[in-house]
């Protein structure tokens, strides 16, 4: 404050004396600030489907692998973890959202992403699903925008995510890169997409199989009941809450072209085809693990000449 008076208002005035009007300005503030303690805000939410958070995660994305999430706020369950050449293309998320609509039969009363463009695409589609609906949140006011450290749920996932598993991946390929095998170039990543993303998408679905059946210990600073999350989706009624999703004409979604996204898995469909030939005529078999995956990749690298 006292630089803020200086530089903003030219204003000369003791530090000594800013800090004496500031205590008697606001003590609440600056009791808190004396301190030194985050003050935690406390989440709520009205029961499974009342808002979903989705968001992209780009740590892996120095590598041309791309994931896409969203989790649950209530009962903390992940509804889709999904991996790509892209997480920053409107139509993949949307197709991402739309498949988990279908599976599910319905939609949730709102949705959350940051501002990204990637989003506007599914956050039309989930107004659009909800325009018909006569509560305090149809149509428009379905969706939510906010800043990224706002979405508390998936951001919070997220560094769960990274402890779990996504450090390994980082350092699996930091290893090819330090190595000499992987320079980042669009063709380098294509391969590695080829090699790993079926192997990545299996370890993303077992990480969702065993968060989802997990118990998650009751907390203080929120307001959502400890249990499991598959529990917690499924059965609100037994944690006094209830489902705030609305059912949906799963014909309706044929209608949204971004149902059927039409995107090679490596991304370059070009290099798809050459990557496709290369397998049959060396008779090259899928990875089924990381080893194999990694073996693939230095092979292709190897008859590729890159």
């Amino acid at each position: 404050m006292w630089q803020v008076l200086k530089q903003k208002y030219q204003l000369t005035v003791k530090r000594d004396d800013v800090m004496v009007l500031l205590r008697e300005l606001n003590p609440v503030g600056c009791e808190r600030r004396s301190r030194r303690r985050f003050v935690r805000r406390t989440y709520h939410s009205m029961g499974p489907n009342y808002l979903w958070h989705a968001d992209g995660y780009d740590k892996l994305k120095p590598f041309g692998l791309a994931i896409s999430g969203c989790i649950d706020g209530f009962s903390r369950k992940v509804l889709w973890l999904v991996c790509g050449p892209t997480n920053n293309n409107p139509s993949v998320i949307a197709a991402n959202y739309l498949s988990c609509v279908r599976s599910l039969g319905l939609v949730p009363m709102r949705l959350r992403t940051d501002c990204g463009t990637e989003n506007g695409t599914m956050a039309t589609i989930q107004s659009t699903l909800r325009h018909q609906h006569t509560d305090h949140f149809a149509g428009a006011s379905s969706h939510m925008y906010g800043t990224s450290t706002s979405n508390q749920r998936i951001e919070s996932w997220w560094s769960i995510f990274r402890r779990s598993r996504s450090q390994f991946w980082m350092e699996l390929f930091a290893d090819l890169r330090d190595s000499g095998h992987f320079s980042g170039s669009h063709e380098d990543q294509c391969v590695l997409r080829f090699c790993f993303n079926e192997v990545v998408q299996r370890d993303l679905d077992e990480c969702v199989e065993l968060w989802n059946t997990h118990r998650i210990r009751p907390s203080r600073t929120a307001s959502c009941p400890g249990g499991v999350p598959n529990e917690l989706f499924h059965l609100p009624h037994r944690f006094g809450s209830r489902d705030c999703g609305f059912g949906v004409d799963l014909e309706k979604l044929d209608a949204f072209p971004e149902a059927n996204p039409s995107l090679p898995p490596c991304g370059d469909a070009n290099i798809q085809e050459y990557l496709e030939y290369v397998m049959e005529h060396f008779q090259l078999q899928r990875p089924g693990n990381w080893e194999s995956a990694s073996e693939l990749y230095l092979r292709l690298k190897e008859i590729g000449q890159l």
